[in-house]
């Protein structure tokens, strides 16, 4: 429900006394567009979306040696590698309404602070448990970047062509983390220990937090709702408790605890959904999923995010550890796929003016198919592995790229920090499922693999925890005889690329569910509610200050 400040009202004299950067648009009159100052500050809010994606990334390269390390258990590693993923899914709703509540500006630069000294504590962990820990704090810090980035774009830009190209190179800035994750990575565990993957946000962020009070407008604007303990508490243990569920089920095989984690995760999810229809200021409004253009992009987003995530953990750790790789040549061999992603976006971003983004979205989905083909050749050598990823990746991009415009638009002002979030919570929600149940179920495969094939003579001390891990097993050969020990280690790797090709696999049938998908948005006509007539013509902030 939306509410207006009375005449009068403290409220009401803070709007009108504050400086408004962004003013309404007259009706009937073309939207003003952006300058050096909008632009520049687009570059600085690329800063928190490069390192947001960077600090997933980076950790795939850090895994082995961190491996060594901690010696997590194979559940730990997963816990390690996506929790972080699924503290910012669940958290990203939140932060964007409490930046309609707050201010967008306020809550991002709070935000840069907590995850600085997240990151800290993450490079001196001194076990999995302390780990996995930092990384969890470290995901809701993050979760407060994307949506208020995204909110203070939207209204930067109000000139629809400006916004696009806004958004695809704030996309690209996601990219770009992606890019460089695994090439800065690559070097700093060249010469360095892998602590130092997340002392690499420590700069980044004092760049965010030392320009954005000068660059980027406050904006907080009016009817914004309020925030709901509950339903903050029910968004985040939901898919928790389902992913919980997921990986004791991978382990341990069926039980009652993972069947219950699961069945509890649902009805919490449930509730949660019950609890948004009731209430008059809901922290995710439900009424938005009626409209097309974006409900279809919100849901296709968790798929994007599963296929990009799920696939880049096991291709990592196979140029490493199946190929051989040094972190930094592994971080080489993945540039392309960033790379050509972000030429991908570009072109793209091009296209969008003289065809439907529906059309876009959809053949880029349907050509991303060629990507897994390859995967399923990847001992074929590592150029089946880096043409796979890089198909994948650049047939995926429109869909991220003009997706993220469609959920943006089509939702009303007022909501705009929480649409933003629910297009990043996609996103991050289905990298984390793409770990943890592409994940859960390449682990699976990889052990029952490994255990009809284990060599003989292999003790049971060592045999268990070789199957739960490709990093265990090796680690295990490394204290066996020398033939014994090469045996395990190739039957090992044999395993996990064989993992790697079911995961392939599995990839296609979701391909082509979601390139189906997309072209109903081409049926429905396919453009955001909120671009009809004058674009955002409603969207100006109750409270843009400096």
């Amino acid at each position: 429900m939306s509410t207006r400040p009375e005449p009068g009202s403290p409220e009401q004299a803070d709007a009108q006394s504050a400086r408004t950067d962004v003013p309404p648009e007259r009706p009937g009159t073309p939207p003003e567009r952006a300058g050096v100052r909008e632009w520049t500050a687009l570059a600085v809010l690329g800063v928190p979306a490069v390192l947001v994606m960077m600090n997933m990334s980076v950790l795939y390269l850090a895994l082995p040696t961190l491996s060594r390390d901690l010696d997590p258990s194979g559940p730990q590693l997963l816990w390690i590698t996506d929790i972080y993923g699924f503290m910012v899914a669940g958290a990203l709703i939140t932060m964007g309404t409490l930046g309609d509540r707050l201010g967008h500006r306020r809550v991002l630069l709070a935000g840069a602070v907590a995850f600085t000294g997240a990151s800290v504590f993450a490079a001196y962990a001194d076990s999995a448990g302390m780990l996995i820990a930092a990384r969890a704090v470290q995901g809701v810090a993050a979760a407060s970047l994307a949506p208020s980035s995204l909110s203070v774009i939207r209204t930067l830009f109000r000139d629809p062509g400006q916004r696009t190209l806004a958004i695809t190179i704030w996309m690209m800035s996601f990219m770009g983390g992606g890019a460089l994750g695994p090439l800065v990575g690559g070097v700093l565990l060249q010469y360095f220990w892998w602590g130092s993957v997340f002392l690499v946000a420590v700069p980044t962020m004092l760049v965010l937090l030392l320009t954005a009070p000068f660059l980027v407008p406050e904006f907080r604007p009016a009817g914004s709702g309020r925030l709901d303990p509950v339903s903050v508490v029910l968004s985040l243990t939901a898919p928790l408790a389902v992913v919980y569920g997921v990986k004791s089920l991978a382990a341990d095989g069926v039980g009652p605890s993972s069947l219950g984690a699961i069945a509890a995760g649902t009805v919490v999810g449930a509730l949660f959904v019950r609890r948004q229809r009731r209430l008059d200021t809901p922290l995710l409004d439900l009424s938005l999923f009626r409209i097309p253009a974006f409900a279809v992009p919100a849901g296709g987003m968790i798929v994007v995010g599963m296929l990009l995530f799920g696939t880049s953990l096991l291709t990592s750790q196979y140029l490493q550890l199946v190929l051989g790789f040094e972190p930094l040549e592994a971080g080489l061999w993945q540039l392309p796929t960033a790379v050509g992603g972000t030429v991908a976006a570009l072109w793209v971003s091009g296209l969008a003016a003289r065809f439907q983004p529906a059309v876009l979205m959809s053949a880029g989905a349907a050509l991303a198919v060629l990507g897994p083909v390859l995967l399923t050749r990847a001992d074929g050598g590592p150029g089946f592995v880096v043409a796979g990823s890089l198909l994948l990746f650049a047939g995926l991009t429109p869909f991220m790229a003009l997706g993220t415009g469609l959920v943006v638009g089509a939702a009303p002002p007022e909501r705009a920090g929480a649409a933003s979030a629910v297009s990043e919570t996609g996103a991050e929600l289905g990298g984390a499922l793409g770990i943890a149940t592409l994940g859960s179920v390449a682990t699976a495969v990889y052990g029952g693999h490994l255990a009809d094939r284990m060599p003989d003579g292999v003790p049971p001390e060592l045999a268990g925890p070789a199957g739960e891990t490709l990093p265990a097993a090796l680690e295990a050969a490394r204290q066996l005889p020398e033939e014994l020990g090469t045996a395990l280690a190739d039957t090992a790797r044999a395993a996990f690329t064989h993992s790697l090709h079911v995961h392939a696999l599995i990839l296609i049938p979701l391909l082509l569910a979601l390139s189906a998908l997309t072209l109903t948005l081409r049926r429905r006509g396919g453009e955001p509610a909120g671009d009809h007539g004058t674009p955002d013509s409603a969207a100006a902030p109750a409270s843009a200050t400096d």
